[in-house]
């Protein structure tokens, strides 16, 4: 082999992803990113909000998501890059987009984790207050970075087994609920989660959408099995059989199909959990409703009045370590952003390094980032609510540009071949305006820092483009 053919090898080993994923691996990853609990803390919120409505709440807002889903799998069998969402917007609508859409999607990779972190950090707190919260936040930064660095089998293999403690104890607190209500009935009428509890007035659908705006931020993340497109392989004796042909063709759909599952696998979990905990419920949504500060325990509280203190522990030790692991999936997705646009030379090339197949470059500095973001919140006592009050923003403004690329790709270039109406104009765009309604419905302090950090990008974008384009200096005389 001449001396050229080998560095060209060697160059784009240096850029390429090992491919170990399978199906089961990518749910794993997409299920500890949302947390199969993640309705726990948002619960008393959501159920004053909907005034008593919470389950009907997670049936919308499961199928609202389900046109992001949807959008995604049509995408990532046309672009199976480790970008996601920026390389979609690249193909779909031009380069400019593509890094909005990236750098977008970066705000909410890189502060999801770092409310994971601080959670488990708080809760590990709580069980050993001698240690301060801030040191149990970076443990579990330094314990999750690890097992990234480790490898991506790795640290699938240990977030299956989290993922499975996770969903035991779920399974146990359903089973002590239908034991409690076929011993004494519901608090609240049968039909009340799905209807309202009728304590604020009757139903009012507009309550049931206002909650909707809040309850999308639980499937945040599901988003995040796209960024593992490239590590996707056949795996056992197939993949021997075939040699590497057929793995670049089974990733996209193996990651369409983890993505709509993953989807609806956690609209079940979430719609079951709160029609039960709902029921299971002693204070009104008005109630609770007028007394804000009793919300995020809601849930806790329920659960320890109706079954005993031992399962309010148990689900709060299962949501310390969940949540860490949940960082864990979070800040691999981040490294995956950080590794294709390092690649396309969006950002630093040096993100694009790899080493042994694992981008350990760019996971390493998603984790500094995410370490300072969530020591610094960590010590703040506001720090929970600055964080929480973002972190939606940027995923909410990737998943517009999304829908607008697949129009774009399918519609407008149509690149795709023959058009779908229905799958390529019809669904994207209601998916759009559903994001749309989001961001306006989210916070005043969250829609400032998405309008900051969008403007940090636009002028990162800028300063890129004028430096490409700047002639050449004048040679030295």
């Amino acid at each position: 082999m001449s001396r050229t053919g080998t560095a060209a090898r060697t160059t784009d080993e240096e850029h390429d992803l090992r491919r170990s994923l399978g199906l089961r691996d990518l749910v794993v990853y997409g299920l500890l990113f949302i947390a199969p609990m993640a309705p726990v803390g948002v619960f008393g919120a959501l159920d004053a909000t909907s005034h008593g409505a919470v389950a009907l709440v997670y049936v919308v807002a499961t199928v609202a998501m389900a046109f992001t889903a949807f959008s995604y799998a049509q995408m990532v069998r046309v672009v199976p890059r480790a970008g996601s969402v920026y390389a979609y917007a690249r193909v779909g609508l031009g380069r400019a987009a593509g890094f909005v859409a990236g750098w977008m999607a970066l705000l909410d990779y890189l502060l999801i984790p770092a409310v994971a972190y601080l959670f488990s950090g708080i809760a590990m707190n709580a069980l050993v207050p001698e240690v301060s919260r801030w040191v149990w936040t970076a443990l579990a930064v330094v314990v999750t970075t690890a097992l990234n660095l480790w490898g991506v089998r790795a640290a699938a293999r240990a977030g299956f087994l989290v993922l499975a403690m996770e969903v035991v104890v779920l399974l146990v607190f359903v089973a002590s609920a239908l034991v409690v209500l076929g011993q004494d009935g519901p608090v609240r009428g049968w039909w009340s989660p799905l209807a309202g509890d009728g304590t604020q007035g009757a139903f009012a659908l507009s309550a049931v959408i206002g909650a909707v705006s809040v309850a999308v931020l639980s499937y945040l993340g599901f988003d995040a099995i796209a960024t593992f497109v490239e590590e996707v392989g056949e795996e056992g004796r197939a993949a021997r059989r075939k040699g590497g042909g057929g793995e670049r063709a089974g990733g996209p759909e193996k990651v369409a199909r983890a993505l709509l599952f993953c989807l609806a696998l956690a609209g079940v979990l979430f719609i079951a959990q709160t029609y039960l905990v709902a029921l299971l419920e002693p204070t009104t949504s008005a109630r609770l409703a007028a007394a804000p500060g009793k919300q995020g325990s809601a849930f806790y509280d329920a659960v320890d009045i109706s079954v005993g203190t031992w399962l309010h522990d148990l689900v709060a030790v299962s949501k310390a370590i969940g949540a860490a692991f949940a960082a864990l999936a979070g800040q691999a997705a981040a490294g995956r952003l950080l590794f294709a646009m390092g690649r396309d030379r969006r950002l630093p090339r040096v993100l694009a390094r790899t080493d042994a197949g694992l981008p350990r470059v760019a996971l390493l500095c998603a984790a500094v980032i995410t370490l300072v973001a969530a020591v610094w919140a960590a010590r703040r006592d506001d720090g929970m609510d600055r964080l929480v009050s973002v972190v939606d923003i940027g995923a909410l403004t990737a998943f517009t540009l999304l829908h607008a690329s697949v129009v774009g790709w399918f519609a407008v270039r149509r690149a795709g071949g023959a058009v779908s109406w229905w799958r390529h104009v019809v669904i994207p765009v209601l998916g759009a305006v559903i994001t749309v309604a989001v961001i306006v419905e989210a916070s005043w302090t969250a829609q400032v820092v998405g309008t900051i950090w969008l403007a940090a990008g636009l002028v990162t974008l800028l300063a890129r483009r004028l430096r490409h384009h700047a002639p050449p200096a004048a040679p030295t005389p």
